[in-house]
């Protein structure tokens, strides 16, 4: 179990986000394309990528829909901008391939 008085920022963004769930009325999978769009637009990095696409396959986002989350920002924010987000989602998927790979499990 994780020490809290150990982990006061992410008890925070905990917090933060959970109040954000609990006040909107937008349909999960559409609250999680927003937030991932966001995502993309802030120029995120790959461990923000990594807790929202886990939160939004458990909402139902798949991969194709994150792609065309890319290709409908993409006039908007650029190009460069989305192919940064596609190799920072590339990433954040590796790592989590890589956690889950942990011979203890620990994922």
């Amino acid at each position: 179990m994780v020490d809290k008085e150990a982990t006061p920022l992410l008890d925070v963004l905990t917090e933060m986000t959970s109040a954000s769930l609990e006040e909107t009325t937008l349909d999960p999978k559409v609250l999680v394309q927003v937030r991932f769009a966001a995502l993309v637009a802030s120029d995120a990095a790959p461990a923000s990528y990594l807790f929202h696409l886990a939160a939004g396959s458990e909402a139902g986002l798949t991969m194709e829909d994150a792609r065309q989350v890319l290709i409908a920002l993409a006039p908007l924010v650029g190009s460069a901008r989305v192919v940064s987000a596609s190799t920072k989602v590339a990433r954040a998927l590796g790592l989590a391939i890589a956690l889950s790979d942990e011979p203890n499990g620990s994922a």
